[in-house]
Parts: C-alpha cells; sequence; structure tokens
C-alpha cells in the first residue's frame, strides 16, 4: 500500500497528465489538478481534464488543501510562482516533489518557500524522456526528505534514487548534461542546416562517422533537430536554466546562452516534422527562414 492517499498535480501538460493517468492506474482516487491554462479556454490542460480521473480545481491553493502529497511540473520560469502559489493550502507535514527543471540555486529556493511554511521539499531531476517509461522513469531526488518520500512513493511505482541530502546536486547534475544533450541539438541543426544550404551534408555527416563513430548519424541527427523542432520553446527555457546553472558556478555560460536561442529559434519551425528524412526536414525549414515572424536566417 502506498503512503499517500490524497495527491495534489501543479501543473497538468505532458509531465502532470502521465502522473495523474500512472497514478490512477496505482490506485490513487483522490487526485487533484491545477493549472494555469485552465482558465483559457480550448487549451492543452484545459481540454486534457475530459480524459483523466482527476478533480480540476480553482487554484493551487485549492488543489494542495488536503494534500499529503503535491507533485509540482511546471516550466522552468515558473518554479518559484509554483512553490508560493501552494502556500495558502500546504498541509503542514505535506511532501513537495519539484520535477521542474531548473537551476540549484532555484531549487533551494523553491525548498525555503515550501519547508519554511512547514511542508517537506524534494527536489527532483528526470534524467531520461518521461513518455517511454513514465512514472517509473529514472530521477535523481535530493533534500533532507527524499528518502522517506522515495520509500512512501515506491509503491506508486516512482523509481526515484535517493542522490543526495544537499539540495541543488540533483539539478546540477541535469542541467551540466543538458549543456552536452541540448548543445549538441543545437550544434546539429546549426551544422546540418548550413551543410544543407552548400549541398555537402552527407560529406559532413560521413566525417562525423570518420571523426565519431557512434553509429548513424544521419539518424542521430534527424532525430535531435527533431526534438529541437518539437520542443524547442521548453528546451530553451530549461537552457536558460542551464546558464544559470553555469553562472552560479562562477563561469559564464557562452555556449549555453547560445543553445538557449538557437532551441528557441528552432521551435519556429516544427511543421518540418512532417518531413519523412533529414534532407526533407532541412529543406523545410530553409525554404520557409523568414516566413513566420520568429524565423531568422540560421
Amino acid at each position: 500500500m502506498s503512503g499517500f492517499a490524497r495527491i495534489a498535480l501543479i501543473g497538468f501538460g505532458e509531465v502532470g497528465q502521465i502522473l495523474a493517468d500512472d497514478l490512477a492506474a496505482a490506485g490513487i482516487t483522490d487526485i487533484a489538478a491545477y493549472d494555469i491554462k485552465f482558465a483559457v479556454a480550448g487549451s492543452i490542460p484545459a481540454r486534457a481534464l475530459a480524459t483523466h480521473r482527476v478533480r480540476a480545481a480553482a487554484s493551487a491553493a485549492e488543489a494542495v488543501r488536503e494534500a499529503e502529497l503535491i507533485l509540482c511540473a511546471v516550466t522552468a520560469a515558473s518554479d518559484l510562482d509554483a512553490a508560493k502559489s501552494v502556500v495558502p493550502g500546504l498541509k503542514p507535514g505535506a511532501f513537495y516533489v519539484d520535477f521542474n527543471s531548473a537551476s540549484p540555486g532555484m531549487k533551494k529556493t523553491a525548498a525555503a518557500i515550501i519547508d519554511g511554511a512547514a511542508g517537506r521539499y524534494v527536489e527532483a531531476a528526470v534524467m531520461t524522456p518521461i513518455g517511454p517509461r513514465r512514472i517509473a522513469s529514472r530521477m535523481l531526488l535530493g533534500g533532507t526528505h527524499a528518502a522517506e518520500f522515495q520509500t512512501r512513493a515506491a509503491p506508486l511505482g516512482f523509481k526515484g534514487e535517493v542522490f543526495a541530502e544537499e539540495l541543488g546536486k540533483a539539478s546540477a547534475t541535469k542541467m551540466c548534461r543538458s549543456v552536452m544533450i541540448k548543445g549538441i541539438e543545437s550544434l546539429l541543426t546549426e551544422s546540418m542546416l548550413a551543410a544543407r544550404h552548400y549541398g555537402v551534408e552527407h560529406v559532413v555527416l560521413g566525417s562525423l562517422s570518420d571523426l565519431l563513430p557512434f553509429g548513424d548519424w544521419e539518424k542521430l541527427a534527424r532525430y535531435m533537430i527533431s526534438r529541437s523542432l518539437e520542443h524547442g520553446v521548453r528546451r530553451a527555457e530549461e537552457m536558460r536554466e542551464v546558464a544559470q546553472t553555469v553562472r552560479e558556478a562562477g563561469l559564464d555560460p557562452l555556449m549555453s546562452a547560445a543553445c538557449a536561442e538557437r532551441q528557441d529559434w528552432a521551435a519556429a519551425y516544427k511543421s518540418a516534422l512532417a518531413a519523412p528524412d533529414l534532407d526533407g526536414m532541412l529543406d523545410a525549414i530553409l525554404n520557409n527562414i523568414g516566413q513566420s515572424p520568429e524565423g531568422k536566417k540560421p
């Protein structure tokens, strides 16, 4: 049996909806949800209410009232606002698990808000795309309440790894990894678009295969560029938090800041995802550069 009976979800996007379904499948019948977009008719969170077994709340404070566990999955920029929004309804001793991709400094500030209101803050860094393994996705947990949370949440399907009692280390791990992963996405986008313009993309890919024999570079390039096209806005927001993480380490985030710009730029060309192959995707982007309000030369 789970140690939690009443659960609240703050944020009802992709992550919130997956958690709602998996918690319901685990036997939780009292699930409240709140998203600022519930008030926007036709928004994805508002439409999702019809297909998920949750009780929609009119505010974050209402959603968390009497909840023993609060799972927060909002945009990185809204991390602190979300923490502040639950305080009026926060039950003393309630666990607040922060899934948001934010810098270590922001996580510590959010923890101070929750712990200061007699809640129990847990930092969670999701280390894989959540779609494939859903609630069982690998996540690093941080903070003094992490171990108790994982013990009580395990029956629900959570597979968290208690990583550190010190807040910030779990997030730092994810943010520093993102310097590489989102950076490679951005580099491939820029490299392949320029190479396609000059008609040398396949030669470049062949050279990459020789220099870095990591498998099918054409397949990898299409996959990684597609991630930027589909999730560029969200990735750009995360990369701004990555840049802040680098600043908190005393370094200028030259690469991470540029990566955030490229990810933001890529989001304007989501329609290119319909192309069947890498060449088609690149052509769809190149042919439309400058035609959208956000579009600029690569």
